[in-house]
């Protein structure tokens, strides 16, 4: 039973660095990226570039918008869940489970940097 919560613990702490990593802003990688790409694959023409380019456009915010809205409704989850376990842990458990979620957010942190340091 203890080695279920506690990974499900672990799961919780990645999934909320995933989730935090996602919020980033800037280096937001989502659906609008993936649909830049279909013109490449598609081998589409200049004029249908043209064409295609303004609906790509347009679907860009309204998919960044959803993203978020489910990234904060998945954020709300696990903090809940966390919260509900965190008292069910040992001290060793809780311990390892902090240093877990300060591990994933250096990570976090680094990825953040890499996005900026690709934009310069």
């Amino acid at each position: 039973m203890k080695r279920n919560l506690l990974t499900l613990a672990a799961a919780g702490a990645i999934a909320l660095s995933g989730f935090a990593i996602a919020q980033a802003g800037p280096g937001w990688h989502g659906q609008g990226n993936r649909l830049d790409k279909i013109g490449q694959m598609l081998n589409l023409t200049p004029d249908q570039t043209a064409k295609v380019q303004p609906i790509l456009d347009q679907a860009k915010p309204q998919l960044k918008a959803i993203h978020q809205d489910a990234m904060q409704k998945s954020k709300a989850v696990m903090e809940s869940t966390m919260a509900q376990i965190r008292p069910l842990l040992t001290a060793e458990q809780l311990q390892k489970l902090d240093d877990m979620k300060a591990a994933h957010a250096q990570m976090r942190d680094a990825a953040t940097k890499l996005h900026a340091a690709q934009k310069e």
